[in-house]
């Protein structure tokens, strides 16, 4: 793990049985070369003495907003931005909520919410904590700010029930560190065009014709982009996700509106990746009124072709660029999404089907195929987060 040597990583623990793990983590990450800060919650010290943690980083363990003897203040502002990283592991579903919420009142969360670097968690909890809905929604939180989620195991938990929300073992955490800092930077320098989410073609003021895309695998992609240094533009429909950390988004309505947006920036872009559900079809006519059934006659809407986005694209790209485009099908969805890459001049296109259970709209996870010229690779249901990161990790083989 040479990727590690030399690099300021704060390590959070929070009060939950896994922190006994973090002694294995810190041990790893300090072999490996690097300079290690343990900030620990008051209920973490529960669990694992400062003590063992000071011993083991060589730096006094940060708790407490001041030392109680002399009244020195702890800068969390200053630890921010001295580190690289930061990885929190345990983080227990109370750390989580603050987190997402940000409900300062202890030194791990003033620190989270003042760090400048790219921040890791590591879920640890019992399966029907992390199954909770109100853990779920922090998770997704979390992700749309930029936080990457290490997604804890199925295993046996100290209730001693069996399910998901194990904590990762300390070697994987380490080795997702190590990968973070060898692609870190691999596309800085690129500029990224992102699309997502849905497009609402108007009928009248209140009427509109969609679909069920919620924006989350463009978002995914879009914060995964802008954490390994990419200049990311993310031009989405209505969502109602938050804007991702350090990108650039620009909110549009209609297919017609994200084509002019995607057509403005296409020629300056490196890589572009159309991961919108873009309505085929908009009304002829928008009628400026609301359509009452007492008193309209409107019987049939005649609808008309939206513009390709991807195919318009794919039409005015020079030689270096990357485009990417999104097939989600229902039936022969293989020769369906070979047929796209080819009429649309893509470089690579992301096949998920709706005939697999978790993928698709609505959902945090997806099941993909990535499909180019020269070859095909399959994934197994992940979250869109992590396909997110296999999407980035395939387009930064291909420059």
């Amino acid at each position: 793990m040479s990727n590690l040597s030399g690099k300021h990583i704060i390590l959070g623990i929070s009060g939950g049985i896994a922190a006994y793990k973090s002694v294995t983590l810190l041990r790893l990450l300090v072999k490996a070369g690097a300079e290690v800060q343990v900030v620990i919650t008051p209920n973490g010290k529960e669990f694992i003495t400062p003590v063992t943690l000071s011993s083991l980083s060589g730096k006094p363990v940060v708790s407490e907003f001041f030392t109680a003897n002399t009244g020195e203040w702890h800068s969390h502002v200053d630890l921010g931005l001295w580190a690289d990283a930061m990885i929190i592991a345990p983080a227990t579903a109370s750390t989580l909520a603050k987190m997402a919420n940000g409900v300062a009142d202890n030194m791990l969360i003033t620190t989270y919410l003042s760090a400048k670097a790219p921040v890791f968690v590591a879920p640890a909890m019992d399966l029907d904590m992390m199954a909770h809905p109100s853990t779920t929604r922090n998770l997704r939180t979390l992700q749309a700010d930029g936080v990457t989620v290490i997604e804890p195991e199925v295993g046996e938990l100290a209730s001693h029930l069996v399910g998901r929300g194990r904590m990762e073992e300390p070697e994987k955490i380490a080795a997702v560190l190590d990968t973070f800092f060898a692609s870190g930077q691999q596309l800085k320098g690129k500029k990224m065009l992102v699309t997502a989410g849905p497009t609402y073609e108007r009928i009248d003021p209140v009427r509109f014709i969609g679909n069920f895309s919620t924006g989350k695998m463009g978002y995914a992609i879009a914060a995964e982009a802008a954490r390994r240094g990419a200049d990311v533009t993310l031009v989405s429909g209505p969502t109602a996700l938050a804007d991702p950390a350090g990108v650039t988004t620009v909110r549009v309505e209609s297919a017609r509106s994200m084509m002019q947006e995607c057509e403005s920036r296409f020629g300056d872009t490196d890589i572009a990746i159309m991961s919108a559900a873009v309505a085929d079809y908009a009304p002829k006519i928008f009628i400026d009124h609301k359509i009452k059934r007492e008193h309209d006659n409107v019987e049939s809407i005649e609808l008309v072709k939206n513009p390709d986005i991807a195919a318009t694209l794919g039409s005015k790209k020079r030689p270096g660029q990357i485009l990417a485009g999104f097939a989600l099908e229902t039936d022969n969805a293989r020769a369906n999404a070979l047929e796209k890459l080819r009429r649309k001049n893509l470089d690579m296109i992301v096949l998920n089907s709706l005939a697999d259970v978790g993928a698709g709209f609505g959902t945090d996870t997806n099941k993909v195929t990535l499909i180019s010229a020269t070859d095909e690779v399959e994934f197994p249901l992940k979250s869109k987060a992590a396909v997110a990161a296999d999407i980035i990790d395939y387009i930064s083989s291909k420059l």
